[in-house]
């Protein structure tokens, strides 16, 4: 796949994400999510399209701001932070309001005009950080496949 095939998908994922369009048509049927801090994997274009729903529109109402994509042949890496409200429940956290800036960068493989892999490179345990610090709780927040982004 060359540079520019790889730069189109990854221009329509982007822009289809940050405008509120259909993002997981640039997905393969059989597109891998990776949580790399947990090692948790989602599969599937409606499980990895869910899963970002979930973050962005469900237990946050957030508004990433990229800071860089970089694009070579067959991947993509985005380098953004994750500036968002706490609206709903994650990783066993009750909605609190709290607002939460966390740096991340998601890196992708890209094959035949679509996503194959995403691997997230976060901290979920800094996210339950800044809520609980946010909030004043100190409730445990859940761990492992329960936290996953």
């Amino acid at each position: 796949m060359s540079v520019a095939s790889t730069e189109s998908t990854m221009r329509g994922y982007m822009d289809a994400l940050l405008g509120g369009g259909d993002f997981s048509a640039s997905f393969s049927d059989d597109v891998l999510w990776t949580t790399m801090e947990t090692g948790d994997e989602i599969r599937g274009r409606d499980a990895v399209r869910d899963v970002i729903l979930e973050m962005h529109t469900q237990a946050f109402d957030a508004a990433p701001e990229v800071k860089s994509v970089t694009v070579g042949d067959g991947m993509a890496a985005l380098e953004a932070v994750f500036v968002a409200t706490h609206t709903g429940e994650f990783a066993g956290l009750a909605p609190t309001g709290a607002a939460v800036r966390l740096p991340y960068v998601v890196v992708y493989d890209v094959a035949a005009d679509h996503i194959t892999a995403l691997r997230a490179y976060l901290s979920i345990a800094g996210l339950v950080a800044q809520i609980q610090a946010a909030s004043g709780s100190t409730a445990r927040a859940a761990t492992g496949a329960d936290a996953t982004l």
